[in-house]
């Protein structure tokens, strides 16, 4: 299927949350290139006053912020969502702030925004662009509040697409592992997925997303590469045996050492009887 020209985007009215991120402010730059009109959010706001100030878990400011920026744009076409966080959690421990903020966040900051953004979407027939992972279908040691908000990130976007879908476009866009600071806090845990899974590189999601937003006819979930979309088929059709080769996985981890850099692995280790490694 041929690609849709970026080039669609022109004169296009569009919102971007998680704007001063990595996927944000590429999106940012090349929206602007293509002669769309943008204004971000994001809890950084920029010097330009091309990102507006705005923390999506707070509903006050989310309907500030987005009346803002409509107003300024004169109305609203797209909406993309990249806000998001990704802490590094034991999913057997009791659910912590790191916790609630990835739900916060990744989950209903994403419906926040949406729902303030939904009366402009309406009156113009527009699209809304939501941001997964392919870990919403492919779980990983230590990433379970990620996971669980991605998943059910998919689920609004479902929902949205049931009730609205008549007026609005809805996508999902499902990126693999890209390596930008959301990735910061595992690593600060010792057990970062760098070198674990393929990466993927950050301009595969930003024209994934973008293409999507400018696609007459947008396909329901995409994925960044070609093999992002087999991972995205499997996980749909075949979820039983991603689980089987996501534990043997696990455990192939664990006894090589790959996942012991911090005291968040002692449990994995002492439940696969593997002894963590010395410091």
């Amino acid at each position: 299927m041929p690609r849709p020209p970026l080039g669609a985007l022109r004169g296009k009215r569009v919102l971007v949350t998680g704007a001063s991120g990595a996927f944000g402010s590429a999106s940012m730059r090349v929206l602007r290139h293509l002669g769309a009109d943008a204004v971000g959010l994001d809890r950084k706001p920029d010097d330009a006053g091309q990102v507006l100030a705005c923390d999506v878990t707070d509903e006050d400011a989310v309907r500030r912020a987005v009346g803002a920026a409509a107003e300024r744009l004169g109305g609203l076409d797209r909406l993309i969502h990249f806000a998001g966080v990704g802490p590094a959690v034991d999913v057997g421990a009791m659910p912590d702030q790191c916790v609630r903020e990835a739900l916060e966040v990744n989950l209903l900051g994403t419906w926040r925004t949406t729902a303030a953004a939904l009366p402009a979407l309406v009156r113009e027939r527009g699209r809304v662009v939501v941001t997964a992972s392919l870990l919403a279908g492919l779980p990983l040691p230590f990433a379970s509040a990620y996971v669980v908000s991605k998943r059910a990130v998919t689920a609004y976007a479902d929902s949205l697409r049931a009730e609205y879908g008549t007026h609005v476009g809805v996508t999902t866009v499902h990126p693999g592992y890209v390596d930008t600071p959301i990735h910061d806090d595992s690593r600060a845990a010792g057990v970062s997925l760098d070198g674990l899974v393929p990466a993927e590189r950050l301009r595969d999601t930003v024209l994934a997303v973008l293409r999507a937003a400018a696609a007459p006819r947008p396909a329901r979930d995409v994925a960044s590469t070609a093999l992002g979309t087999a991972a995205l088929r499997l996980t749909r059709h075949a979820p039983g045996l991603v689980d089987r080769v996501a534990a043997t996985e696990i455990a192939d981890l664990v006894r090589e050492g790959r996942l012991s850099g911090g005291e968040i692995a002692r449990g994995l280790h002492e439940r696969h009887g593997v002894p963590m490694p010395p410091g």
